[in-house]
């Protein structure tokens, strides 16, 4: 089962990371990584994906100033990006949202929740 569809993780958490991988897999996704914000642009620029999965801590470049790149850059600007955090503060999700992400994932990650979640920010795209 293969959805055709491309979703880039920036993680740099390798449990965090091999988990999202499997069960996106699993569904049919096609998995990049990056375990950086800088290899995530760069990544983002050279496997066009359908959605970014992008973590706000990351060793370099934060998740935002990734997201700041990734919107500058012409042809990553219209990919949906959504934040993924462990952050459980009430206002995180606002806060990444007027960041200009277009979702927000809490961590821990719901393995039950994460394909339906995919699916919806994929939509976002799709609509674009």
């Amino acid at each position: 089962m293969t959805t055709g569809r491309r979703v880039l993780v920036v993680e740099d958490n390798p449990k965090n990371l091999k988990l999202v991988r499997d069960v996106l897999t699993h569904y049919g996704y096609d998995v990049v990584e990056a375990t950086t914000g800088e290899e995530g642009v760069r990544l983002a620029a050279q496997v066009a994906p359908d959605l970014v999965l992008m973590d706000l801590q990351l060793p370099g470049i934060d998740g935002t100033e990734a997201l700041r790149r990734l919107r500058e850059a012409e042809s990553t600007r219209s990919v949906p990006v959504v934040a993924v955090t462990a952050f459980a503060m009430d206002d995180d999700r606002e806060r990444a949202l007027a960041s200009g992400f277009d979702g927000y994932v809490e961590k821990p990650i719901s393995v039950r929740a994460l394909p339906q979640q995919v699916e919806d920010f994929l939509g976002l795209g799709d609509a674009r």
